[in-house]
């Protein structure tokens, strides 16, 4: 056995020792504690196993690394900011992860076009600030914007806290470089606003999850800023009352964000030191953002606590006097994944149609009130565009295969929930290790056989992030 294992070895130590000749000043990680922090993300369920971790400085490199892995057979994984809950970044089968931690500028932008170029490794923040240097916003946001990459962004058309105004991350992408298994380097749309020239490969790469090749430069589209919006949070009842809140809010506020969490949620949130917004506790809550530029706007947003609360559909509320209480309100919403993960939560990233929402809501309860009595099931999610969040809380006393089996069994079930109100097992986190099983549940026979003769185009061997999406 120890000599197949050297024969193994030999064959891929011999290969990095020709990749560290080819691009001699690439840097290249092989220490254990490197191969640890770069071959996971967050999801902490597979043992990190690469072969070692490169990390390009730009296009030229990332070429030079397609073309060498194309040579001798060897996989890759891209890594950003690691930050996905799907498995999509994992290395547990001596794959090269390709970090793009390096590749982290902004390169241009365009004041006529609106559009701001930049290297994938770039924090979506950093994004941000760049965007408000010209008195502009790039719109996508989430709560890990500190963290996250803008190729993980595109990797997984991520969408966030404000879909309901301004889309996924596919609407902003304005045109992508692309580096393929074989090392070419593709242009995809190049910015233009109309371009019907054949397939628009740029929609087909975002979400893709890094099986199609690596993005190696993005182009943004960049908008106006919003105008001066408030925050309110509402106290809700039950849980049939979420939906006619968000119908009121809608039929009156310009609405930018209409998110929702449960008591548990706030339970763990007020546990990592966020304010007790209420003295008396509800079993749901909602945070939601809307313009509110002039009194008429402040007004309409009152008008409809009023109502609600007079309807209710609401316990109380509280509406945002300035921006420091705004955001107060908003960490009771965005604090929630920091605060579950000590707790080594399993999480499914679920959509439905907003019509859907009410009947699945209710059906899906029953479900997880069924077979999780004995948990701690937190739920949260961005309601307002069919999306939801459910964190099941390992107990401290089970094994980790044991809880993790036991969840499985459950997504099973859920996944035929899904089916029958006809949504989807992954809203923005991607399908990556983690949810391939219940790709099926989401997309037809005949759907996934396609993307399979994508994949074969793109990447005949397989070497681009395998195993993700489907074996």
């Amino acid at each position: 056995m120890s000599g197949n294992a050297t024969g193994a070895e030999a064959p891929t130590t011999e290969a990095l020792d020709e990749l560290r000749r080819a691009l001699p000043t690439l840097r290249l990680l092989t220490d254990a504690a490197d191969l640890e922090h770069y071959g996971r993300d967050w999801t902490r369920r597979w043992t990190p196993a690469p072969l070692a971790i490169a990390l390009p400085a730009n296009i030229e490199e990332v070429q030079a690394i397609a073309r060498w892995a194309n040579a001798h057979g060897i996989a890759l994984v891209p890594s950003g900011g690691r930050t996905g809950l799907s498995g999509g970044a994992v290395a547990a089968n001596g794959e090269l992860v390709v970090s793009f931690e390096r590749m982290n500028r902004v390169l241009d932008f365009n004041p006529v076009d609106r559009i701001l170029t930049v290297q994938p490794g770039i924090a979506l923040e950093a994004v941000h600030k760049a965007a408000a240097e010209h008195g502009l916003i790039y719109p996508v946001d989430f709560a890990a914007r500190g963290s996250c990459s803008i190729g993980g962004n595109i990797a997984t058309n991520a969408g966030g806290i404000r879909v309901i105004r301004y889309g996924n991350t596919r609407e902003w992408i304005a045109g992508v470089k692309l580096v393929t298994a074989s090392g070419d380097l593709l242009e995809l749309n190049r910015g233009l606003i109309k371009n019907s020239s054949g397939y628009d490969l740029r929609q087909l790469v975002i979400g893709a999850e890094g099986t199609l090749g690596f993005v190696v430069e993005a182009t943004l589209r960049l908008t106006d800023p919003p105008p001066a919006s408030q925050v309110m949070l509402f106290a809700v009842p039950e849980m049939a009352a979420l939906m006619r809140v968000f119908a009121a809010c809608r039929a009156s506020l310009n609405l930018s964000a209409f998110e929702f969490f449960t008591d548990r949620a706030l339970h763990h949130v007020l546990a990592h030191g966020a304010q007790k917004p209420f003295d008396e506790a509800s079993p749901y809550y909602v945070v939601s953002e809307f313009d509110a530029a002039d009194e008429a706007q402040q007004q309409a947003a009152l008008d409809v606590f009023e109502r609600c609360l007079n309807e209710g559909v609401v316990n109380d509320g509280v509406l945002s006097q300035s921006d420091a209480q705004a955001a107060a309100l908003w960490r009771l919403r965005e604090g929630i994944t920091e605060s579950l993960s000590s707790h080594k939560p399993y999480k499914n990233d679920i959509s439905v149609r907003i019509s859907a929402v009410p009947a699945f809501l209710d059906e899906m309860s029953s479900l997880l009130t069924r077979e999780y009595p004995h948990f701690d099931v937190v739920w949260f999610g961005h309601i307002g565009d069919g999306n939801l969040h459910i964190n099941v809380l390992k107990p401290a006393e089970l094994a980790d295969a044991d809880f993790v089996a036991q969840c499985e069994r459950v997504t099973r079930l859920l996944s035929e929930v899904l089916a029958r109100h006809g949504g989807s097992i992954s809203a923005e986190h991607g399908i990556g290790l983690v949810k391939k099983s219940y790709l099926a549940g989401t997309r037809s026979a005949a759907e996934i056989e396609l993307m399979r003769g994508v994949r074969r185009v793109f990447d005949p061997r397989g070497l681009m992030n395998p195993g993700k999406l489907f074996d």
